[in-house]
C-alpha cells in the first residue's frame, strides 16, 4: 500500500516537473544533459525530467539605469550625465551563450561611450545636442550588442549638469543676454515708433497741403463760375437793352437827352478833371436844335392864343 503511495507522489513530481509553461513574453531554451537541445516557444512544454533543464528569457522591451558619471568635455568642463537605455532580445540563444551578465556588460558599455561621444563635444554643444549624442550613443551600442542578439531600440540623456560655477556663470550669462535683447528689443520699438510718427506726420502735411490746394481750387472755380456768370448777365442784359432800344426806334432827341443824364452822372464823381467827349459838339447843336424847337413850339402856343382872344 505504502509503495503503490510513494509510486504515485513519484509519478506526479515526474509529470510536475516534465511539463512547463511558458508565458507568451517569453522564450525558452532546453539544454540536455548541459548542451544547447532546442528553442521552446509560448505555452506548455514537455521536457524530459533529470536529463533537461529549460530557462525562461523575457523577450520584452527593458530599460537599464545607467548611474551618473562625470565626463571630462572637449573644452575641460567636468559634468555629471546620467542615461538610460532601452533594449529588446532578439535571439535568446546569443544572449545567453555569447554574454555573461548582459545588463552589466550593456551598462560599462555606455559609460564608456558616453565618455567617448561628449568628450568630442564643447560644454555650449553637449548642453544643445542631447538628440546628437541620444542617436550617436545608440548606434554604438547597438552596433556592440547586435552580436549578443540585443537591439537597443533608443538611449535617453536624463540630465547634464556643470558645475556650480559653471552653472552660476552661465546664468548671469543669460541674465546678460536677456537684458541685452530687452534693451535692443526697447530702442528697435522707439525706433519704430519715431519712424511711423514721423511717416504720420508727413502724411498728415501732405493731405493738409492737398486739402488747402483743393479748397483754393474750388475758391477759385467759384470765383470764375461767378464772374462767368456776371458777365454772362451782364452781356445779356446789354444784349436785351440794346435789341429793345433797335426795336423801340427811338428819336434823336431821346438819344440827346439820355447822353444828357449820363454826363451829369460823370459830373458827379470826385476827380477834379472831367474830359469830354469828342462828340460832344453833336450833342450841342442837338440841344440847340431841341432848344429853339422848343422855343418855336412856345411861340406858336402863345400867336394861338392870342388869336383866340
Amino acid at each position: 500500500m505504502y509503495v503503490l503511495i510513494i509510486l504515485a507522489l513519484f509519478l506526479i513530481f515526474i509529470v510536475s516537473g516534465s511539463l512547463k509553461i511558458v508565458r507568451p513574453y517569453e522564450k525558452g531554451l532546453v539544454e540536455r544533459l548541459g548542451r544547447y537541445h532546442r528553442t521552446v516557444e509560448s505555452g506548455l512544454n514537455f521536457i524530459v525530467p533529470f536529463v533537461e533543464r529549460i530557462t525562461k528569457i523575457d523577450i520584452r522591451e527593458t530599460v537599464i539605469d545607467v548611474p551618473p558619471q562625470e565626463v571630462i568635455t572637449n573644452d575641460n568642463v567636468i559634468v555629471t550625465v546620467d542615461a538610460v537605455i532601452y533594449y529588446e532580445i532578439t535571439d535568446v540563444y546569443r544572449v545567453i551563450y555569447n554574454v555573461g551578465d548582459f545588463s552589466s556588460a550593456a551598462v560599462k558599455l555606455a559609460q564608456t561611450n558616453l565618455r567617448n561621444v561628449i568628450g568630442e563635444l564643447e560644454l555650449d554643444q553637449t548642453l544643445t545636442s542631447r538628440e546628437r549624442i541620444n542617436t550617436k550613443l545608440r548606434e554604438v551600442l547597438d552596433d556592440a550588442t547586435d552580436k549578443w542578439g540585443v537591439k537597443v531600440t533608443r538611449v535617453e540623456i536624463k540630465k547634464i549638469d556643470p558645475p556650480d560655477d559653471i552653472m552660476d556663470a552661465m546664468s548671469r550669462q543669460m541674465k546678460a543676454e536677456r537684458m541685452k535683447r530687452a534693451a535692443i528689443l526697447e530702442s528697435e520699438g522707439y525706433k519704430q515708433s519715431e519712424i511711423k510718427k514721423a511717416e504720420g506726420d508727413k502724411t498728415a502735411a501732405i493731405l493738409k497741403a492737398e486739402g488747402q490746394a483743393e479748397s483754393v481750387k474750388r475758391v477759385a472755380d467759384a470765383e470764375k463760375y461767378k464772374l462767368t456768370e456776371e458777365a454772362a448777365g451782364r452781356a445779356n442784359a446789354i444784349e436785351k437793352v440794346f435789341k429793345a432800344i433797335h426795336e423801340g426806334n427811338p428819336t434823336q432827341d431821346l438819344i440827346t437827352i439820355r447822353y444828357l443824364d449820363a454826363l451829369k452822372d460823370i459830373s458827379n464823381g470826385q476827380a477834379s478833371k472831367i474830359f469830354l467827349p469828342y462828340e460832344i459838339s453833336g450833342v450841342l447843336g442837338s440841344v440847340s436844335a431841341m432848344f429853339e424847337a422848343t422855343k418855336t413850339d412856345l411861340q406858336n402856343k402863345n400867336e394861338n392864343k392870342e388869336n383866340k382872344k
